[in-house]
């Protein structure tokens, strides 16, 4: 099938509704017109260099409608993107950068108080392949300043539509937590994110007609659909939020009458316990799309209650895309309480731990085979082998359950994931950080169930003689070494010695189970004097 490639679909817009918004971002809109302008601007810029076509271009901008042109602008110069979330620590910015062997880097002159140039400047002594930089200032307005090797560039013109990137084409890497400890690229086409558009457009009977606000970062999974593919695609305007607020997403939601917001589960959560929930008029919305982790059952319905909107979700993930969906027409039950029923395209199985097909059984790993997958792993021939089974089945990190009616409830993870805020974090990566510590000898990162995060990281440390460690200490140890802050430990247990199991490793699951015991204890002993006083007015 020919697909009409995204950048194709922006200027047509621009021809067609020159005027229409297509970004509201920090009370500033955003114009189809000014969308594409800016794309080619930075196009242009690109096509300056001596770059070949398909050559990877790094992207580390704030969220706003400058990243979405500066993406379509690599599209439109034949390079692709390098998406490194806003959030994103210097050690996993480098990390990316020489995994993808990306020759340049699309920024801000700063960006979290660094100073790109002088990052620049030394990962190229250090031997990244990083030649080029060009730096855009706010959103990448057609007038806003930007530098080319540090040399002031006001490109114009439009690039060639023979040197833009076509929709089976690789258009785009990003970035997944692994067990192994650093993250690894996955690699995308848009062909996979126009399937996820049809599906998410027959789940919420998206139209033309609906505003979107998208609470999530661009380069990853959630944040592409919501607000760079499928938006653009029904030529819908896109609310962005750079810095999360949830009395302030939801004042947004009011001012610009949204019907569709896209947010974590952490983040909606967020959005209910906000004294502005009841403040504002939120009668725009009907459909909030969520996920990312685990959805709380009694909040999403709290949600629904309060607002209107009906609560779905996609379960997939970065490598899969969507497997199963819940949509308008499923009951409560189905949509607070299960990941929904399974798409037919994706060819849904389960595995057991030797890749056996085990979907009878109605209990195993998910994998599948169908038009959302990605194109696994940018240069990565091991981490490949443990995505995929040996006949080719594109396999999860979970272990679900399928009903008979196509009903699928995820009820345990296999890789060694904590799931903050929607954010995979990798234990491992924790660990190995922690480990560098001069006080610590040994370290293991558990998730310790949070009910705003779902998630929070807790580590666990046996010390070296002699040696004492405070969770302060700790962070500003990891701050030190450029450890992105969703990896950071939010809590320090050190013990004498950490357990071990049969086999002489940790025993995680102890320790897991240690943590939920000293949530539990501290629970009792700061609701035990109202228990008490409770207890004391009713005799």
């Amino acid at each position: 099938m020919d697909l009409e490639p995204l950048a194709r679909r922006i200027d047509a817009l621009a021809r067609g509704r020159p005027d229409a918004l297509a970004f509201a971002a920090d009370g500033v809109r955003t114009t189809w017109a000014s969308y594409a302008r800016r794309s080619d601007r930075l196009a242009q810029a690109l096509l300056g260099l001596d770059l070949a076509r398909g050559e990877r271009v790094a992207v580390w901008l704030p969220d706003g409608p400058g990243v979405h042109a500066a993406y379509v602008g690599c599209e439109k110069a034949g390079q692709v993107v390098v998406g490194i979330g806003p959030r994103a620590g210097l050690r996993e910015l480098r990390h990316l950068l020489d995994v993808s062997g990306a020759r340049a880097l699309v920024s801000r002159a700063t960006h979290r108080g660094v100073d790109l140039a002088a990052f620049v400047s030394e990962a190229r002594a250090a031997g990244a392949p990083l030649a080029h930089h060009v730096v855009v200032e706010g959103e990448a307005e057609e007038d806003a300043p930007l530098a080319v090797d540090g040399a002031a560039s006001d490109p114009s013109g439009r690039p060639p539509a023979e040197r833009s990137l076509a929709a089976d084409e690789l258009f785009l890497l990003n970035s997944t937590s692994g067990t192994t400890g650093l993250p690894k690229c996955v690699t995308h086409d848009q062909a996979r994110w126009f399937a996820f558009h049809r599906f998410a457009v027959e789940a919420g009977a998206l139209s033309p007609g609906d505003v979107f606000l998208s609470a999530l970062p661009a380069p990853f999974g959630f944040g592409l659909w919501t607000a760079h593919f499928t938006p653009a695609l029904l030529g819908a305007p896109t609310v962005l939020t750079p810095r999360f607020d949830a009395a302030e997403a939801l004042r947004a939601i009011e001012r610009h009458r949204v019907t569709v917001l896209a947010a974590v589960s952490t983040q909606f959560v967020l959005m209910l316990e906000s004294l502005a929930l009841a403040q504002c008029d939120l009668s725009s919305l009907r459909v909030l799309f969520t996920g990312g982790e685990a959805v709380p059952a009694e909040r999403a319905a709290r949600f629904e209650a309060a607002t209107g909107a009906r609560v779905l979700q996609f379960y997939g993930s970065n490598e899969t895309g969507a497997l199963s969906r819940t949509t308008l027409a499923d009951p409560p039950e189905i949509r607070h309480r299960s990941a929904g029923r399974v798409l037919p395209e994706m060819q849904v199985r389960l595995f057991d731990d030797e890749g056996r097909d085990v979907t009878a059984s109605g209990r195993g790993q998910p994998g599948c085979r169908g038009p959302a997958t990605s194109r696994g792993y940018w240069n990565d021939a091991a981490a490949n082998a443990r995505l995929y089974t040996a006949d080719g089945w594109m396999l999860t990190g979970d272990v679900a359950e399928l009903d008979r009616d196509g009903v699928l409830r995820v009820v345990g993870r296999k890789a060694d994931f904590i799931i903050r805020g929607g954010k995979n974090v990798s234990a491992a990566e924790v660990e190995a950080e922690v480990g560098t510590h001069p006080a610590v000898a040994l370290a293991a990162a558990v998730a310790m169930p949070d009910p705003i995060f779902g998630e929070r990281v807790c580590v666990y440390v046996e010390p070296r003689p002699g040696r004492t460690l405070t969770l302060a200490e700790l962070g500003a140890h990891l701050a030190e070494r450029g450890l992105g802050l969703e990896s950071h430990p939010e809590r320090l247990v050190v013990l004498p010695e950490l357990p071990r199991a049969s086999g002489g490793k940790i025993a995680k699951g102890a320790l897991r189970d240690d943590i939920r015991r000293r949530l539990a204890e501290e629970a009792a002993s700061a609701d035990a004097p109202a228990a008490r006083e409770a207890r004391g007015a009713t005799r």
